[in-house]
């Protein structure tokens, strides 16, 4: 317990530093809908896949679109390993703004999480390292040169059941993720962000579920001084293919 009070901690600092300094922040509200999909391959392996698209709503405007595959593997009850690649095209980070062209980026992603069980709630502690290949542009068109950067990010998730019911089910989910940034042009934005979230998800059977959640995303942009403060709304579609059907 020292341990994830350790790291909630450093999470409140780094918000209250970034608070004490701020001197631009734009806010904004947005939707995610997020379709997740888990093909299991044997009992330790398994196959997840998502496709998320992110828009603005005032106005609405397109923000970025995200796939992204990984493989998971069960090492133990309480070891999960991860690892795989994601692709981002970024439309615009504000919805004042509309280029005539997306942003790609593509990422490699491992991680590492803990899962421990308290009572009846399941703690995830998920580390997560990305490695981030960002293509350069100008404000008129791309450019044939990327940046990389790593960043590192930590979230602590609790799960738990509200209700059950045969095979229906519904469940809540409370997190918190920090994220922080190393490379050379991330220099003024060490600490990326910090994702507060909670969800309802409601289980017709085992295999497919829906969950609403609110995310409040507190990120530092490249210039170390601007921030977003972004109230979004969650939508997921939850998917495991059965194959004994």
């Amino acid at each position: 317990m020292k341990f994830f009070r350790f790291f909630l901690f450093l999470a409140f600092l780094s918000q209250f530093t970034v608070a004490q300094s701020k001197k631009n922040i734009e806010k904004q509200t947005l939707t995610w809908i997020r379709y997740y999909n888990i093909l299991p391959i044997s009992e330790k392996w398994s196959l997840h896949s998502e496709f998320d698209n992110r828009s603005f709503l005032n106005p609405i405007h397109e923000n970025v679109f995200v796939f992204r595959t990984q493989g998971r593997y069960r090492a133990s009850q309480h070891v999960d390993l991860g690892g795989g690649f994601a692709y981002f095209s970024v439309n615009t980070q504000t919805p004042l703004s509309d280029p005539e062209f997306s942003i790609p980026e593509y990422r490699i992603q491992q991680d590492v999480t803990l899962i421990n069980d308290l009572a009846k709630i399941t703690f995830h502690n998920r580390f997560q390292l990305e490695e981030r290949f960002i293509q350069k542009a100008t404000k008129t068109e791309l450019l044939n040169d990327y940046s990389f950067s790593f960043r590192f990010r930590y979230r602590l998730q609790s799960t738990f059941t509200l209700w059950a019911k045969e095979k229906r089910s519904l469940k809540g989910t409370i997190s918190d993720e920090i994220l922080f940034n190393h490379g050379k042009d991330n220099k003024n934005n060490t600490f990326d962000q910090n994702r507060i979230y909670g969800a309802l998800r409601y289980h017709f059977n085992p295999n497919i579920g829906l969950e609403l959640g609110y995310l409040k995303n507190f990120q530092r942009r490249a210039s170390g001084v601007d921030f977003y403060n972004r109230d979004i709304i969650r939508f997921t579609v939850y998917h495991r293919i059965d194959k004994k059907n």
